[in-house]
């Protein structure tokens, strides 16, 4: 696999900015979205495995768009973020593709560590 880049999709800016900090300082590319929208204009001109995406967000949710991108990469390994945990919520993550589950406020190294996770994963999957 090339670079390792990471996908963070969140309508907060304080968040995408503490999330890409937290990657950058662990050695990974970091694109920023704020909207659904915005992340799949990303992900026509960009190649990235591995995202992390609010499930709030404006126009379409995050599990609309975690739908989305697994249509056309399937592979691709997406983590759901979000301040308002439910079970219902939690089946619905699963029904659209998320790999993984996390509730807001979480420890940036647990995503760290969830991303690391994730590019070892994708590398096992290339040999």
């Amino acid at each position: 696999m090339g670079e390792q880049k990471i996908l963070v999709v969140d309508d907060d800016e304080f968040i995408r900015e503490i999330f890409e900090q937290a990657f950058i300082r662990s050695g990974y590319k970091v694109r920023l979205a704020e909207s659904a929208e915005e992340a799949l204009e990303i992900l026509k001109s960009e190649d990235i495995h591995v995202m992390f995406l609010d499930l709030n967000l404006p126009g379409m949710n995050g599990a609309d768009l975690c739908s989305k991108i697994k249509e056309e990469n399937s592979t691709a390994i997406i983590h759901a973020v979000t301040g308002y945990g439910s079970l219902f919520e939690l089946a619905r993550c699963r029904e659209a593709g998320f790999d993984d589950y996390f509730a807001k406020p979480v420890n940036l190294s647990v995503l760290v560590q969830a991303a690391k996770e994730a590019f070892e994963k994708l590398d096992r999957w290339d040999k």
